[in-house]
């Protein structure tokens, strides 16, 4: 079954100093164009991580985010205590100089909230939050994170496969309908030059007249845009029922489909004709902007 290039997956990792988030992202794209926005991830990983993801989602727009929530005890801070009496000591030797009263008598409680507000001395707890020793656990919610969108992808293709063959189907039934009109077709053109010659009051060699005919009729035939209309929906249908990552092919096979439809139009010569061309042409057109989504 196909698989739409619209998706979305998220998988979590429980480590040891909070909690990660791994979400994907896509769209519809021509190849697989893949953006890594977090800052979170080792350079080192990040080249295997883009071909483990190419393989699993083939194309599209794709966007991975990596969120990190820690826990109360990760981001707690801690106080540079050697900077903090190394401010103190400079205070105090300032104080001393100037004939000031040593602060830590003076203002004690002033003192200690002064240090704590110099530059560097409350420091947020840094650490690498993807290490190797947890990088299985990390590369687990990956993985689950890509099964998540791939499930995603495989159901919107379900409904994707519905509405696109549905319409080749229609397509299919219009063309059956034009070849009921076929032999009115030939009869209203053959009378219409008839009665273009009889107000035109010429005479002419019946047989030339035939011949004239003839070739005029052959000109406008369909028979052949009609047989290959239809061998083209064939394979969109046998393509599509088949293979795995239909979509760049599909989108071949739709362009033969409108050339088909566009040379019965412009030899049509037939205004019901000409109306099933033109509803044709809007299913045609539905279907390529829907295929414009299939993997």
């Amino acid at each position: 079954m196909i698989q739409s290039m619209t998706g979305y997956g998220k998988a979590e990792a429980l480590l040891e100093g909070g909690k990660l988030t791994v979400e994907f992202r896509s769209v519809n794209g021509k190849n697989a164009e893949i953006s890594i926005k977090s800052s979170l991830l080792p350079k080192d990983r990040e080249m295997p991580l883009r071909k483990k993801i190419a393989d699993r989602l083939q194309r599209g727009t794709i966007d991975m985010f990596l969120t990190w929530e820690p826990n109360a005890a990760s981001s707690a801070k801690t106080v540079n205590r050697s900077l903090a009496v190394e401010y103190y000591r400079q205070i105090s030797a300032l104080a001393s100089e100037v004939g000031a009263p040593d602060p830590r008598e003076s203002e004690p409680n002033y003192l200690l909230a002064t240090l704590l507000r110099m530059p560097d001395v409350i420091d947020a707890a840094k650490r690498d939050v993807i290490t190797n020793d947890n990088w299985p656990v990390v590369e687990k919610a990956i993985d689950g994170a890509l099964d998540a969108i791939c499930a995603y992808r495989a159901h919107e293709g379900e409904a994707l496969y519905k509405d696109v063959t549905s319409r080749v189907s229609l397509i299919m039934s219009l063309e059956d309908e034009v070849e009921s009109l076929e032999a009115e077709r030939i009869s209203s053109v053959r009378s219409r030059l008839v009665k273009a010659l009889e107000e035109l009051e010429q005479k002419c060699d019946q047989g030339r007249f035939e011949e004239e005919m003839v070739y005029y009729l052959e000109k406008l035939d369909i028979n052949e845009e009609k047989v290959r209309l239809r061998q083209h929906c064939r394979y969109f249908m046998d393509t599509i029922a088949s293979e795995a990552y239909p979509g760049k092919k599909l989108g071949f096979i739709i362009q033969e489909m409108g050339r088909e439809i566009n040379t019965t139009g412009s030899k049509a010569n037939h205004s019901g004709i000409q109306k099933l061309v033109v509803r044709m042409k809007d299913e045609l057109e539905k279907i390529r902007e829907q295929s414009l989504n299939i993997l």
